[in-house]
């Protein structure tokens, strides 16, 4: 079981954050929504699961993220930031500019420390498994880490992906989906059902975890459960989660997949956050 330390140090981060997101949503448009919904497992692979060197994003035996779903760029960005990929402030400074690192879209041509460029939904997780694959083979000690969004599961390729990744015995292969039932168009149960979503996964051969994905300890303990990397089942935990989390007005709201928040909501939406933090944790 996650030590409470190790919880109040991930949930401080990943307050640090939604703070960060919401002061860059006041600058510019980004997927603010989705950002907030999936900033607690984010923060947990990057600042608790994840094996990495900020001096050489290029190592071999690194673990390595995809981020199918594309649109999260920003709260990869801002959590790589957070381990020292980058300073905050370049983020600030370049976010979608011409030639920046930063966007709406992670890019690898522009940014080193993304392993593929993502934004077309469905896209992500098959290369995950193509990987892994390769990893497998050569009996590479990463893992590989890849963030998925439950809008996309309506999509043939994440189907497929899951279908090879049981075939190929991917116990290297760890899949956390942002499971907030909504996408751009609404609530995806409307539009395109999902349930039973766990039981899809297993009827798929793969080890399912499902999780609160705003309870950090569960988080922790679903982390600290994945398998061996040389196990033969790939293992997806679904985080369920909330579009917009914390932040009152934007919490199940479609209106909030994108935009550009105004001054007293920006100063709104971060008290809220810090406030429910103080509650519990109180102000240290």
């Amino acid at each position: 079981m996650a030590d409470q330390a190790t919880v109040q140090r991930l949930e401080k981060a990943s307050l640090d954050t939604k703070l960060k997101l919401l002061d860059l949503c006041h600058q510019t448009v980004i997927h603010i929504g989705g950002d907030l919904s999936v900033c607690d497992m984010m923060t947990a692979i990057w600042q608790y699961a994840i094996r990495y060197d900020v001096k050489n994003p290029r190592w071999p035996d690194r673990d390595r993220f995809i981020l199918s779903k594309g649109h999260a760029a920003a709260v990869t960005s801002f959590s790589q930031a957070a381990i020292g990929c980058y300073d905050v402030a370049d983020i600030y400074k370049e976010y979608a500019t011409d030639f920046g690192r930063f966007g709406m879209h992670s890019c690898n041509l522009a940014n080193p420390y993304v392993d593929v460029s993502t934004g077309s939904l469905g896209h992500g997780l098959p290369v995950a498994t193509g990987m892994a694959t390769a990893l497998k083979k050569k009996r590479s000690p990463s893992r590989i880490y890849c963030v998925v969004g439950d809008g996309e599961c309506g999509e043939g390729s994440i189907w497929e992906a899951a279908l090879f990744a049981h075939q190929y015995r991917l116990g290297n292969l760890a899949v956390f989906v942002d499971r907030n039932h909504m996408s751009f168009d609404g609530f995806t149960e409307e539009y395109m059902a999902l349930d039973p979503f766990a039981d899809k996964w297993r009827a798929f051969g793969w080890d399912v975890v499902e999780i609160d994905g705003h309870d950090m300890g569960r988080i922790v303990d679903a982390i600290d459960g994945l398998p061996a990397v040389d196990s033969d089942r790939p293992t997806v935990i679904i985080g369920s989660t909330v579009k917009g989390h914390g932040v009152s007005f934007m919490e199940n709201n479609s209106s909030w997949h994108a935009g550009c928040v105004k001054e007293d909501d920006w100063k709104k939406a971060k008290a809220e956050l810090t406030e429910a933090y103080e509650r519990k944790w109180g102000a240290n």
